[in-house]
């Protein structure tokens, strides 16, 4: 078990430490689950009464808080203690699972298949046609990557996840378990005598940029003339839908289930919610925030929060949400 001394921790953070403590701390914790060899977080006034009953010896502190140690107790402050925290999770963060060969003899690789220096392969896996893996890829046990799909360099991939064929990823993302990249978009129209739907073939394919995170069971459908596009250091969490065409920008974020319908394009920066949908060929511009919830029938101008279904400017939404509780009560 990892465990460090409260000056070695600050060390690490670059902090402020007011007062000490003797005990080694062998890992983080919330604030009221915490024990005595445990460091928390107190990142608003909001948990600083919290901090007398908690049995923490540490905790991570914004510097604008007004919060005294106590015995045999420490603060580190801050500038921001969230980024201090995810600086001092990685520092605790157990090895990831580990590989006793580096192509388990159970995947099937293509006789066509390029993989760059210090690839790993778990069982089960298949590699394709033609397909390159970049250097210190990481294939965990039961990954697809169809025909001519390329990923780049330092990409891992999770169990159960889906590349299907010509897909484009880039370098140092994480595809966690069962995503699908890749899958045939939602298209098809009503046959000529009325009696059927005719599907749409769907021949585009999916880019990935650089740094892109994609959560658990979350789906990114290929386009249907030529590529859904994900940009660089967008994240994206469980459960969400994004359909054929779409276009993010760079360093977007998709909270679980939040959807895309098909050609919606957000710019740099645009925050969706959780459970927010946003309908087909909107643009919603760069900096734009849609509330959790919220229903995107129109396009959304740069830096604007909308909420409500269907979505509005916030303001005002929440100010006709104050007037019909008037209304109720009269």
């Amino acid at each position: 078990m990892k465990s460090y001394t409260i000056q070695e921790i600050n060390e690490i953070l670059k902090g402020e430490l007011v007062g000490n403590t003797n005990h080694k701390i062998n890992g983080p914790e919330e604030l009221e689950r915490a024990g005595g060899n445990q460091i928390t977080i107190i990142g608003s006034q909001k948990y600083v009464r919290q901090w007398a009953n908690s049995k923490a010896c540490a905790a991570i502190v914004n510097e604008k808080l007004d919060l005294e140690p106590g015995e045999n107790r420490a603060l580190i402050k801050v500038n921001n203690a969230d980024l201090a925290m995810a600086k001092l999770l990685t520092v605790f963060a157990p090895a990831p699972p580990q590989f006793n060969q580096d192509i388990h003899p159970t995947a099937v690789v293509h006789e066509s298949a390029t993989l760059g220096k210090g690839c790993k392969i778990g069982a089960g896996c298949y590699v394709g046609r033609d397909v390159v893996l970049g250097e210190e890829v990481i294939l965990y046990p039961n990954v697809t990557i169809m025909d001519e799909t390329k990923i780049g360099q330092g990409t891992i991939i999770w169990p159960g996840t889906v590349i299907r064929e010509r897909c484009e990823i880039g370098s140092f993302c994480i595809f966690h378990i069962n995503v699908s990249i890749g899958a045939d978009g939602f298209g098809y129209r009503p046959s000529e005598d009325g009696r059927g739907l005719v599907k749409v073939p769907q021949i585009g394919n999916v880019v990935i940029g650089n740094a892109v995170e994609i959560g658990a069971n979350s789906c990114v459908d290929r386009g249907k003339f030529s590529s859904t596009i994900i940009g660089d250091g967008c994240k994206i969490d469980n459960l969400v839908q994004i359909a054929h065409n779409c276009v993010l920008g760079r360093s977007c974020i998709m909270a679980g289930h939040s959807g895309l319908a098909g050609s919606v394009t957000l710019g740099d920066g645009v925050i969706v919610g959780g459970s927010a949908s946003i309908s087909d060929h909107v643009t919603v511009h760069s900096g734009a925030v849609v509330a959790g919830g919220s229903g995107v029938m129109n396009d959304v101008a740069a830096g604007k929060t909308v909420l409500g279904y269907p979505a509005t400017d916030s303001k005002n939404m929440l100010k006709q949400w104050i007037e019909l509780r008037r209304l109720v009560k009269k």
